[in-house]
């Protein structure tokens, strides 16, 4: 990859974190997910963004090294 693309993913993932941490601290209440009969426990809305964009970038990562030749 060049230069440029490695800035671009950085500042893309640095921007992502900033407004996840934005959100976190507007919203410091509790929330609770909740899938057919199943729920988490409660947790703050910016550590759930937290993970979930963390899971997205891992699945893509994987997925990406899946399909390489």
């Amino acid at each position: 990859m060049t230069r440029l693309s490695l800035l671009l993913i950085s500042s893309l993932i640095a921007l992502w974190v900033v407004a996840i941490a934005m959100l976190a601290v507007q919203n410091a209440s509790a929330v609770s997910v909740q899938f057919l009969v199943l729920a988490s426990v409660p947790i703050p809305l910016g550590t759930l963004m937290a993970f979930s964009g963390a899971l997205g970038l891992l699945t893509g990562a994987i997925a990406i090294a899946i399909t390489a030749k």
